[in-house]
């Protein structure tokens, strides 16, 4: 949960499916701001590597495309944002934000914090890592997860979500370095991102199922927002 808190159950996740889509074109239509061609700008090509990893409608990927690269003659902006704050029983949680309307997000996070905390910008983002995230799949018999961090220069790793997956951690400015090192070492990149850790997560069995239960359900609200991209939260698992 640490890393990026998820919705769990087969309804929620079915629900979040077309949001997830939704996200997914935001981050397209940015990075497609630097050129069409994925061969050509990084960014591009591990968002269209996220996208295809979750089955993104092809029609839907390569119509945010030409929308973010002004094929269409559409006008995108997106304000990049971020919120900080806690969540019930002193959670912290940061809330990463794409968005068209600042002046309708502002009150929207209020309104969502009030359950929570919402703070000032730097009040929760110490308790976090800024580093970049990739998700990747061993390919090759016997590839060595922790032989391959070291050879392309990954600063951490965990086991992923999904069995058989790696998560490593890279320092922000070496994303795409390392995700493109990772295939020459057996691995296959799922999906390349940049980030927030908690440097001291909360353990989940410190808290009441009751209080878990009033976390859970605030998180699950803030990551209902349209506007909300990613939701991080201090606690671990």
């Amino acid at each position: 949960m640490g890393a990026q808190w998820k919705a769990k159950g087969k309804e929620l996740a079915a629900n979040a499916k077309g949001k997830l889509f939704g996200r997914l074109a935001k981050d397209i239509m940015i990075a497609a701001r630097a050129g069409a061609d994925p061969a050509g700008n990084s960014r591009l090509r591990l968002v269209l590597e996220q996208a295809r990893k979750v089955s993104m409608p092809k029609e839907t990927l390569e119509r945010a495309i030409k929308k973010g690269a002004g094929l269409t003659g559409e006008s995108v902006h997106f304000d990049h944002v971020m919120y900080e704050g806690y969540a019930p029983h002193q959670v912290p949680v940061m809330v990463e934000c794409l968005t068209d309307n600042v002046k309708r997000t502002a009150p929207e996070m209020r309104v969502l914090f009030r359950k929570g905390q919402l703070g000032t910008s730097g009040s929760v983002a110490w308790e976090f890592d800024h580093l970049g995230m990739i998700e990747a799949e061993a390919t090759t018999p016997g590839a060595d997860p922790d032989g391959a961090a070291i050879e392309a220069g990954a600063q951490d790793l965990e086991p992923g979500e999904e069995a058989g997956t790696t998560l490593f951690y890279t320092d922000p400015a070496e994303l795409d370095l390392v995700s493109r090192a990772l295939p020459a070492h057996g691995f296959t990149v799922l999906s390349a991102k940049l980030g927030y850790k908690p440097k001291n997560p909360k353990d989940p069995a410190s808290l009441s199922a009751a209080d878990l239960e009033e976390v859970e359900a605030f998180l699950a609200a803030i990551d209902g927002n349209d506007d909300v991209q990613n939701v991080y939260v201090g606690l671990a698992g």
